[in-house]
């Protein structure tokens, strides 16, 4: 077990994913910013794109995400009319989120931005290892390791 501060900091999982995913989100986000969106904003319309309509909770589900979270990175989308937000007919505490024809138009047009920088990371980082590291992140899901809730 790590004894001084800075084996602590060394050996952290936690450090080490959050500072990656820092320095990944950065670089995407400046390559989609010239269509006035960012990574996780991308994220949600391309699911929802996929998918055609979501709860809250499901689309928060896919993109592990809180519920409460995702209501938050939904509020700026349905100001721009890139989504809605509505009650579901069948449960009224549940809400729906669709994208809208303009949320469509504006993930078509970030495509080629994600798809360059993914290239990018890729050439940089090497495809295979990329491909490695999903799986490895995707596994962590996968764990169940959920101390909060013992």
């Amino acid at each position: 077990m790590p004894t001084t501060p800075t084996d602590l900091a060394d050996t952290c999982n936690n450090l080490a994913l959050r500072k990656a995913s820092r320095y990944l989100g950065a670089t995407y986000d400046k390559a989609l910013a010239p269509v006035g969106l960012r990574a996780t904003q991308f994220s949600i319309l391309q699911k929802l794109s996929a998918a055609g309509e979501m709860t809250i909770t499901s689309l928060a589900e896919g993109i592990a995400m809180d519920r409460t979270t995702m209501a938050s990175n939904l509020k700026p989308l349905a100001r721009e009319g890139l989504v809605t937000v509505e009650p579901s007919a069948a449960d009224r505490r549940a809400r729906i989120v669709t994208i809208t024809p303009d949320g469509v138009s504006r993930m078509k047009a970030a495509l080629p931005l994600w798809r360059a920088v993914q290239a990018r990371f890729e050439e940089s980082f090497g495809a295979g290892d990329a491909a490695q590291l999903r799986a490895s992140l995707e596994a962590v899901l996968g764990t169940g390791f959920q101390p909060w809730a013992e």
